[in-house]
């Protein structure tokens, strides 16, 4: 069974070489303030795609070119803090957009903050310090004067969701929304394959034994660069005792007693969806 947030919906086709100079009515763009984008609310679905050419007088950074669709070719650029928008446009985070734009142009909107922030971040080269350039062929920045090409970094993260009998191990992280609980997650550390992962970061944050490890899904998530590998485990043994760092409270819930727990738009809210429904 496949399971797709509105996150793992494939944005765009990265299509190189860079289009020479599409016309205008192929043309749509992203803009970006900091990490939010322009928003145009709408009683139906809004959008984040604003048409080419720009309004006059709107001030924009340099275009960067995200990749195709549907025969449309589609350019982000940052607006500064501050900017005179056009009339109804609003800056708004990603998350903050549910439902309010189609999931697909959710999608591409996150793309476009990932890939500005990654311009940004790599604008000079880590290894020698001179400035950096977009390459034209592919997705990566070259060096201008030792020709080092970076890439924008993906950093792999598991999730998971803890079975005992008719119960679910939630927990809540100090950065949560108040109330809000949550499944297990960490990052990858390099040595580690993700199964290895699953059983530390359980381990160290709650303190239990899991077994019988199943994939769920994935999902990039953007904030800045992660790559979410959710997994179905079971418990295999011990008693929850919280670090009191990552984690402030845990529990096993039954689907009568469950908590608050993440908005739509998230693996961790899919992956407790599935539980609910019996379908993990």
């Amino acid at each position: 069974m496949e399971h797709h947030p509105f996150y793992a919906v494939r944005p765009l086709l990265p299509v190189y070489p860079e289009p020479e100079d599409p016309s205008p009515a192929r043309k749509r763009w992203i803009l970006v303030q900091g990490i939010s984008v322009l928003f145009l609310k709408d009683p139906a679905y809004g959008t984040v795609l604003m048409p080419d050419p720009l309004p006059a007088g709107l001030v924009c950074g340099e275009p960067v070119y995200l990749g195709t669709r549907d025969n449309l070719f589609y350019y982000a650029a940052e607006v500064p803090a501050g900017a005179t928008l056009p009339g109804g446009w609003q800056p708004s985070p990603i998350r903050e957009l549910s439902g309010k734009v189609p999931d697909s142009d959710m999608a591409v909107a996150s793309y476009a903050v990932r890939i500005l922030d990654f311009d940004r971040s790599t604008a000079f080269c880590g290894r020698c310090g001179a400035k950096t350039r977009s390459l034209t062929t592919e997705r990566a920045r070259i060096c201008t004067a030792c020709n080092r090409i970076t890439y924008p970094r993906i950093s792999p993260a598991i999730i998971v969701l803890v079975k005992k009998g008719e119960e679910i191990l939630l927990a809540r992280s100090p950065r949560s929304p108040p109330g809000v609980f949550s499944v297990i997650a960490g990052f990858n550390e390099p040595g580690e394959n993700l199964e290895q992962t699953v059983h530390r970061e359980v381990g160290e944050e709650v303190g239990i034994a899991v077994r019988n490890l199943r994939y769920f899904g994935s999902e990039p998530w953007p904030f800045p660069d992660s790559l979410m590998i959710g997994f179905v485990a079971d418990h295999a043994g011990g008693d929850i005792r919280i670090d009191n760092q990552e984690i402030e409270a845990a529990s096993w819930f039954t689907r009568d007693t469950l908590p608050p727990f993440p908005s739509k738009a998230s693996i961790s809210r899919a992956l407790i969806e599935a539980w609910i429904r019996r379908e993990v």
